[in-house]
């Protein structure tokens, strides 16, 4: 699937919940290194803290970030992840991110803890680890 066609039909509803996907370039596991993956954490919570969105959870997998937020009023989905993309490479100083990323607005017969769940046992489902608490880069506001 193209860049363009993950854009198509993109809407930024405020109040929205939407599941984002970011893919680092090539897959290359950047986020394997403890202080590269803080520094992306930091910047997620920065975005927070700005008002744009509000985290419900996240999890930073080596080489992809799922990221569950509420849209804020006035924000656009599509320009605070570039933000926050663009934001990590410049505070890392290397290329990190693929073009584009893939976003799911929650309806509202989905669940959000369940779809936080998934979010979180990610590296418990790639092998990284037997227990979400031995995983260090997530979480949770139910957590």
């Amino acid at each position: 699937m193209g860049y363009s066609q993950l854009r198509r039909g993109r809407v930024s509803i405020s109040g929205q919940i939407y599941h984002i996907i970011a893919t680092t370039l090539q897959r290359v596991p950047v986020f394997s290194d403890f202080n590269r993956a803080r520094i992306a954490i930091r910047v997620l919570m920065d975005e927070d803290k700005r008002g744009t969105v509000s985290t419900l959870a996240f999890v930073l997998m080596p080489d992809h970030l799922h990221w569950l937020v509420q849209l804020g009023e006035h924000a656009n989905i599509g320009n605070v992840v570039g933000r926050v993309k663009s934001l990590v490479a410049r505070r890392l100083d290397v290329p990190v991110w693929q073009a584009g990323f893939y976003d799911h607005a929650l309806r509202k017969d989905e669940d959000v803890a369940t779809v936080a769940r998934y979010i979180v046992a990610n590296p418990i489902r790639a092998g990284l680890v037997r227990r979400i608490g031995d995983y260090p880069h997530w979480d949770a506001i139910w957590m």
